[in-house]
């Protein structure tokens, strides 16, 4: 899939009124587009997009009126309020004052693909609401995107199907029993086999979901939930943990660089390295070096 990008928006982020702090722009994020930026007062028609929008209020409370062929609506929208907008769908807004945002655009494929009935999904228009999950995944993927670390590939596409599987199950037209009866069956063996070759082959490189899931041969909302039912854990703190083990036991083995070994396992740099392993482990890559 190709990166989503500013073109695949309704336009919002084109405002001349609109001042981009950071953005995921030539990171390569295939189902999710992120940007925060501060935005002046407005009043707009948007044509339809191929995403879906949430925009997280970062501060307010500021007056928001909407609708379509008009402004038929009107809130008074707090600090961590939302704005949900579906794809292929025009709008008509107003901002009444300052506001900083976050803007995540979800790519249609990507909630499409939280529906295990083939049924189509759709997002409903809101605005005003608040919902602390949706609101903690948009602070997580402008975090992620202020310190991003390539190796990080596989973390964000876990955000991305939490995003669409919430919006799906809380925020569609037709809401998804999300609370399924009993535990979701795990990978088969043969299929964990699969994917722990694909991991350890391609410990150094940045690894999507989908390159996953296509080696246990299902779809990535299926992979993401058969995963974790095998392991207890998602695949990205998976892989991050398998990358520890390596570096510990380089560094115990012998007296490559760190930068080498940190190269080898999948960390973008040195610091990185040391950052991870001082979160997981509690020590640094020089003790585990003494150690050996």
């Amino acid at each position: 899939m190709s990166e989503l990008g500013l073109g695949d928006t309704n336009g919002i982020l084109a405002l001349p009124g609109v001042r981009p702090v950071r953005s995921s722009e030539g990171l390569g994020w295939d189902r999710l587009y992120v940007s925060t930026q501060r935005e002046l007062p407005y009043r707009e028609s948007f044509p339809g997009a191929r995403s879906h929008l949430v925009i997280l209020h970062l501060d307010g409370p500021v007056t928001v009126r909407r609708g379509r062929r008009g402004l038929t609506a009107a809130r008074q929208v707090p600090r961590g309020g939302l704005f949900l907008h579906p794809a292929d769908t025009e709008l008509d807004v107003e901002l009444g004052g300052l506001l900083n945002t976050v803007h995540v655009y979800v790519s249609d494929a990507a909630l499409q693909a939280t529906a295990d009935d083939g049924r189509p999904v759709r997002l409903k228009e809101e605005f005003g609401g608040t919902d602390p999950l949706l609101e903690q995944l948009a602070l997580t993927l402008d975090g992620v995107m202020r310190r991003w670390e390539p190796s990080g590939r596989t973390y964000v596409d876990q955000l991305a199907l939490m995003t669409a599987a919430h919006l799906a199950r809380r925020h569609s037209v037709r809401r998804q029993d999300a609370e399924r009866s009993g535990r979701p069956g795990g990978l088969s063996d043969r299929q964990f086999a699969a994917v722990r070759e694909l991991l350890d082959a391609r410990l150094a490189e940045p690894l999507s979901l989908a390159d996953l899931a296509s080696a246990a041969g299902l779809s990535v909302s299926q992979f993401a939930r058969r995963f974790k039912a095998r392991t207890g854990c998602p695949p990205h703190r998976y892989l991050t943990g398998l990358r520890v083990e390596q570096a510990a036991r380089l560094l115990r083995a012998g007296d490559m660089p760190i930068a080498q070994v940190a190269a080898m396992c999948g960390f973008s740099h040195q610091e990185h390295l040391t950052r991870v392993i001082r979160s997981h482990l509690g020590t640094t890559p020089a003790v585990l070096r003494r150690e050996g």
